[in-house]
């Protein structure tokens, strides 16, 4: 080829050559295209002679389209005008991620499936071969793992985290997937499922894709558990079609997860994280199932209140949860808590336990015998049997419901029989009596309801409506019991003070040991020198004995002889003043003779009377002024004239004594005797 010389040519050779040049030049770069290492080519033929794609999106037969196949990393030499080609970056997945893949092509989803099937091919870099293989459109169930893919983005659309990768046909895509974003990042999709040992927590897993549930089921079976069947084995929900091909259903799972790290598609299936089931030393958990098959009553013929089943079908399985954490799903059953401890409840407003089985008992209202109105606060002491706790709870439900629906009226009932029948003040006296007999009356009441009644506890009854009652009679027992007190007190004191005395007498005693030793001492050696003396005085007393023996016989004897000498002159003495005596009886009864009898003794005794009254009055017996009768004749004063009186035979007269008197036979017979006596000469 011969190159023209420049200078020869014309403006118009110029310019032909720099047109032949240009064309040249872009021949060339649309002949030969370069992908960097770090892209992919995705082909669009623009013509060809099998005509255009009949139905969907990718030719795989050649036709004018997008291809399958993609142009990788170095130079490749492609026909100008039939070719174009679109550069893409490859797809990226961050470490601990998850992409998810939307395909365009492919064949269409069936009305019950709601994301895409790719049971044969599970590499999404190979268009040709998904499309091939009854490849889906639309959202796919496998998801992309960590790594780098080269993806054709005309047939795929990868949604990550970050970006959105895909080739643009159309604006309003955009937006769909941006929708889509937004659906996985709310539901956490971007990462795996992680569950941590030290968060007590399950994974409740709902599927959003595959068979409905049956009419009545709440929560989908397990299937496809079994790691020795690869084909159904999805590994918890991390291979959606494999746990589809294992039959498995729509809906929330009866499934849950487990402590572990699960990449699963959060458009296939979302994940509720639930605390695990803890029950509790002291407790049983009684479970109470919403699925599984129906079992036969196992509780036998004589219970009647319900049927218990075996564990793992619907109904109250008969065993229990012993303690300890359990997964279990929750919303496939409920676990109620069952103490086997003891729990008290208590009948007293405000006071609540940590069960809360008693947030609704007051204290129960009395009529007692004398009809006052107290209010009773009491408690009860209460034990189920684990292996009867299921029996408990397919009977009433749960305990609370025993409790204010059964044990809350029976306890009640039966305090108010027991205060109808005592008085206000019985009711507190007799506390202890009546705690004693309502544990023993009412433990075969519990007993029937599957219940251990261990004690029941009576408090102080409290003032009822009426108020100020139980003050009261408190009042008055305090009272006497503070009497009874004071005088134990009293009592008490006394001895004492006995006790505080015998101290002091003990504490003097010791102060006066010193002196009290010297006295004791001194009361031996005297003890003993009166022991000598009484010796001597013993001698003595022999001698003075013998002495005063020997002189009293002197005496007696003396005493004797003047005795008899005594008696001699005294009864001559007598015999002497006898004579004299009868000698004067006989002058002086002559003498009263002779004087005019009685007269004479009562005048002279009127004149000695009347002698004694002058003597002591001290009046004058010669009157100072003479003083006469005015007509009497003899004149004289008036004594002359009593004694005149008293010495006439007047007087006689007056005193009853007759002139003549008879002589006194005593005196007579007296007078007689001397007379004889003096005859005789005696």
């Amino acid at each position: 080829m011969n190159i023209p010389d420049p200078a020869g040519l014309s403006l118009a050779s110029c310019i032909g050559w720099l047109v032949l040049a240009v064309v040249f030049l872009f021949l060339f770069f649309k002949t030969f295209r370069y992908i960097p290492n770090n892209r992919v080519g995705i082909v669009e033929k623009l013509w060809s002679g099998r005509g255009s794609v009949k139905s969907g999106l990718i030719a795989l037969n050649g036709e004018a389209g997008f291809q399958p196949q993609l142009l990788r990393g170095g130079w490749h030499i492609l026909l100008p005008f039939i070719y174009r080609i679109h550069r893409m970056p490859l797809v990226t997945i961050p470490q601990g991620k998850i992409g998810y893949v939307f395909a365009r092509d492919g064949q269409d989803l069936p009305p019950t499936q709601a994301m895409a099937s790719n049971v044969k091919v599970k590499d999404f870099q190979d268009t040709a071969l998904f499309l091939q293989n009854g490849g889906q459109k639309g959202p796919q169930r496998a998801i992309l793992r960590e790594g780098t893919y080269a993806i054709n983005l005309s047939q795929f659309v990868v949604l990550t985290e970050d970006q959105v990768y895909y080739l643009p046909l159309d604006k309003s895509e955009l937006e769909t997937f941006q929708k889509m974003s937004a659906i996985i990042a709310e539901r956490g999709g971007w990462r795996p499922v992680i569950i941590r040992g030290n968060d007590d927590s399950v994974g409740v897993v709902t599927i959003h894709d595959g068979p409905s549930l049956g009419a009545g089921e709440i929560i989908a079976p397990s299937v496809g558990e079994d790691p020795a069947k690869p084909d159904t084995y999805h590994n918890n929900f991390q291979d959606a079609d494999k746990f589809l091909r294992a039959g498995g259903l729509r809906g929330r799972q009866y499934q849950v997860l487990v402590e572990g790290t699960y990449y699963i598609n959060r458009l296939f299936g979302t994940v509720e994280l639930i605390p695990k089931t803890v029950v509790e030393v002291g407790t049983v958990g009684v479970v109470v199932s919403y699925t599984g098959d129906k079992g036969a009553d196992i509780s036998g013929q004589e219970y009647r209140h319900g049927e218990l089943v075996t564990t793992g079908q619907r109904g109250v399985w008969s065993d229990p949860l012993l303690p300890g954490k359990y997964a279990f799903n929750t919303y496939a059953g409920k676990v109620l808590m069952v103490p086997t401890t003891n729990f008290i409840l208590k009948w007293t407003k405000g006071e609540v336990g940590s069960h809360k089985f008693d947030e609704n008992l007051s204290e129960v209202s009395l009529i007692t015998k004398d009809a006052f109105e107290p209010s009773l606060p009491l408690s009860v002491v209460v034990h189920i049997d684990y292996r009867k706790a299921p029996l408990v709870i397919q009977r009433f439900g749960d305990i609370k419901k025993l409790v204010e629906q059964t044990l809350d009226p029976m306890v009640s009932a039966y305090f108010k029989n027991i205060g109808q029948t005592r008085t206000l003040i019985q009711l507190i006296q007799d506390r202890s009596a009546i705690q004693e007999q309502s544990g023993v009356q009412m433990k075969e009441k519990f007993n029937q309801y599957n219940l251990e009644l261990q004690e029941v506890l009576i408090g102080t009854p409290t003032s009822g409506a009426q108020g100020g009652q139980i003050e009261q009679i408190l009042i008055q027992l305090r009272s006497r019991q503070i009497a009874d007190e004071q005088v134990e007190t009293y009592g008490r004191q006394q001895n004492a003070a006995a006790k505080e005395r015998e101290l002091r007498e003990a504490e003097a005693k010791a102060k006066q040991q010193t002196a009290l030793t010297e006295s004791a001492i001194s009361i031996e050696v005297q003890s003993n020198q009166g022991k000598a003396d009484y010796a001597k005085a013993q001698q003595q007393a022999a001698q003075i004995k013998t002495l005063a023996g020997a002189e009293a016989e002197k005496v007696r004897l003396m005493g004797e002889g003047e005795a008899k000498r005594i008696k001699v002159m005294a009864e001559a003495q007598a015999e002497q003043a006898a004579r004299v005596g009868v000698a004067q009886a006989l002058a002086i009864e002559e003498q009263v003779r002779a004087y005019g009898g009685p007269q004479f003794q009562l005048v002279q005794q009127v004149m000695n009377r009347f002698a004694e009254a002058i003597e002591k009055s001290q009046v004058d017996v010669v009157p100072k002024i003479n003083m006469a009768g005015g007509g009497s004749q003899g004149g004289g004063s008036v004594i002359e004239n009593l004694l005149g009186l008293l010495l006439s035979q007047k007087v006689g007269e007056m005193a009853g004594i007759p002139s003549t008197a008879p002589r006194d036979p005593m005196a007579e017979k007296l007078r007689n005797d001397l007379k004889s006596q003096f005859a005789k000469g005696e």
